[in-house]
């Protein structure tokens, strides 16, 4: 019997929040807006989209043919909500995980996110469409963490990856799907303005599609780390990005809630 066959299939539809596309360009304030600027202009566009799961066809994924991965990687971190701990344990094993998947020759770890919303202090899945940069915030980044090596380092084919992983498993409340990077276009995305107390970043919202296929890998575990491609500066067919979303998963009521960590990683490849 083929792992496929063996593995309950957990395909599921339900709610997506894409964004309408308007005359005015999306902008959200992490913190408090200026006086009379609502905290969000968008327009939220909820879709009921069919979520496949890939459980049991992990290896038909990768992040060139479709901008996500799932890979077997455990950890030795005892405590992710130790930031000391995280910085001083993890991202090692991070930067080894992106260098040996992807042939990488530097990987810069630039910051991490912990989300559990029962825990003060972690941050709540999010339940919006989106993809973390654009073409312009991309390089940014680079310029923005790597100061003085930037323009020598911009000049190669870089990109960032986010690794995400469950902190406890399985994840069954507010798992996240993800976009395969075959069925949309550069047209599907929309500019946004992230806006923090000193500095206004810039991510891509997600315009609805009908032909957007999305997948998720139902009951990941702590030992299974998704890589995601937020960004690829090579444009020579591969996949350069992958739009995701946390969601409200409707064969998992009651469940705990989701305890996961990502780490954002700029990724640069040796000269071809």
């Amino acid at each position: 019997m083929s792992l496929a066959s063996a593995v309950q299939d957990k395909s599921l539809t339900t709610t997506l929040h894409y964004l309408k596309r308007g005359a005015e360009k999306p902008v959200r304030y992490v913190a408090e807006p200026p006086p009379g600027v609502p905290a969000w202009n968008g327009i939220d566009d909820p879709r009921e989209i069919k979520i496949e799961d890939a459980r049991g066809r992990e290896g038909e994924f990768s992040l060139d043919r479709n901008g996500f991965q799932l890979v077997k990687s455990a950890s030795r971190v005892a405590d992710f909500y130790s930031p000391e701990e995280v910085e001083r344990v993890y991202y090692p094993e991070v930067e080894r995980l992106v260098r040996e998947t992807l042939g990488a020759s530097r990987v810069a770890i630039f910051d991490h996110t912990v989300r559990n919303i029962a825990r003060s202090g972690a941050r709540e899945p999010s339940r919006r469409v989106h993809n973390d940069h654009t073409l312009t915030s991309a390089p940014r980044r680079v310029r923005d963490h790597l100061g003085a090596d930037a323009p020598e380092l911009l000049n190669q084919r870089f990109g960032i990856v986010n690794v995400w992983r469950p902190i406890r498993g399985p994840v069954q409340d507010s798992p996240l799907a993800l976009c395969d990077a075959r069925t949309f276009s550069n047209d599907d995305l929309i500019a946004s303005d992230l806006v923090y107390p000193h500095l206004r970043g810039e991510t891509s919202s997600v315009e609805f599609k009908p032909g957007h296929r999305w997948y998720y890998f139902s009951d990941q575990q702590p030992d299974e780390a998704l890589l995601i491609r937020v960004h690829d500066s090579a444009d020579d067919g591969r996949a350069r990005l992958s739009f995701h979303t946390s969601f409200e998963n409707p064969l998992a009521l009651n469940a705990p809630p989701r305890e996961s960590i990502e780490v954002r990683c700029l990724v640069f490849f040796p000269e071809a």
